[in-house]
Formats: C-alpha cells, structure tokens, sequence
C-alpha cells in the first residue's frame, strides 16, 4: 500500500483548501470557549469525538467502495446547520479537483461528474483516498486529524497561541484520534450490509450554531 499517499492527503500543504477554515474555533474564540492550549484541547476533544467521528466514518465508508450518493445524503442528515453544509460542499468541490489532479482516476471524474457542485468533503477524502491507493482505515485517520488540526492551526492565528502549546494538544489527542479512526473504519465496513443507517450520527449543537453565528460575520479571518 503506498503509505507515502496517506502523508500527502493528510498534508496541510496539501491543495484542498482546509487552510482557509477554522473548523468552528474562530466562532469559539469569539464566543471565548477558547482562550488557551487547555480550551483548544477541550474544544478539539469535543469535535473529534462529534463531528470528527461522523466524518472519519464517511471517510471510511466511501474508501470502501460504498454509494458516494448514499453516502452524500447521509452527510446531509447529519449536518442540520446550512452554512456547515454549504462549507462541506465547497471543501468537497476544493479537495476533488485537488485529488484529480493528482490521482487521475475514473472514479474522481464518475464523482465530479455526480456532484457538479460538490459532495461532502468526508465522502470525496474517502474517494480520494481510495483512488490513491489508500483504505478504510487510512481515509478514516485523515478525516480524523483533520478535525483537530484544522481548529489547532487556525487558533495559533487567532490567539497568537504559542505553535508548539498547539502541536502539543495534537499529541495528546493521538490516542484519541486512534480510536475514532478505527471505530469510524469499523463503522464503515458495515454499511454494505447495513446501509448508510449504521453510520454514527453524534451531534455538535455549538459547532452548528456557531456557524450560523459565524456566517452572519461582516468580517473575519476564515472562511469558517
């Protein structure tokens, strides 16, 4: 398997557009749920476990061959808030003409040519993933880190937080961050069988409403 993809997809550098989002931390910043490394850490914790563990097992479902139109719905379901929706969308569109570009396969191009206006992010990483090469479980791990390194990276610009105080909250999430990947891959390998129903739909009520908050915003420094 070539691991050295995984590196790549998982890459912040990586062209998907994820560096323009905050994954709802610079809503929390202002709301002043986040002040320090020990709120950015209780925040992460509560995204990955949420949100993070939803998309990690899209992630999952989709690197394993499942409906990419089945899959989109259930994304849909699970994500009550329009912003969030819309963001999931764009990133989706972002991420797939990144992975064309760099994995040309069939399937990217069946799927961009289903979602002209984008599928969910965590249901194109799992096709990307997929037409790198990479499994369930590879895909699972990225979406994963994703939902941490995403809002870690975003509140060293929004409070000036010290980088290393960031990267050592993503440390002590690793563990954690294992064990949603692998119960997402889990998750994901049942819906063959089970349909997209068995997919965990765990909620973020503040992540939801401090997008629709952060929407509204005349200004500000992400996209979300």
């Amino acid at each position: 398997m070539p691991r050295a993809a995984l590196l790549v997809l998982a890459d912040g550098r990586f062209p998907a557009g994820g560096h323009a989002h905050s994954g709802g931390a610079e809503a929390a910043v202002r709301a002043g749920r986040i002040t320090d490394a020990a709120s950015l850490e209780d925040f992460c914790r509560g995204r990955l476990h949420t949100t993070g563990l939803v998309s990690a097992a899209l992630a999952a479902a989709a690197a394993l061959g499942a409906d990419p139109a089945a899959l989109d719905g259930a994304a849909d379901a699970r994500t009550p808030s329009p912003a969030l929706r819309g963001v999931a969308r764009r990133l989706g569109r972002q991420l797939l003409r990144a992975g064309r570009a760099t994995w040309p396969c069939a399937e990217l191009d069946a799927l961009a040519a289903a979602f002209p206006k984008g599928a969910h992010q965590p249901v194109v990483l799992g096709v990307v993933a997929r037409g790198a090469g990479l499994g369930a479980v590879d895909a699972a791990y990225c979406s994963a880190y994703e939902s941490v390194s995403g809002p870690a990276t975003a509140t060293v610009r929004l409070l000036s937080l010290d980088p290393f105080e960031a990267s050592g909250v993503l440390v002590r999430l690793a563990g954690e961050v294992d064990r949603v990947a692998l119960a997402a891959a889990e998750a994901g390998r049942r819906v063959p069988d089970e349909g997209v129903d068995v997919l965990p739909a765990a909620s973020a009520p503040l992540l939801e409403v401090g997008a629709e908050v952060h929407a509204g915003w005349g200004a500000r420094l992400f996209a979300s």
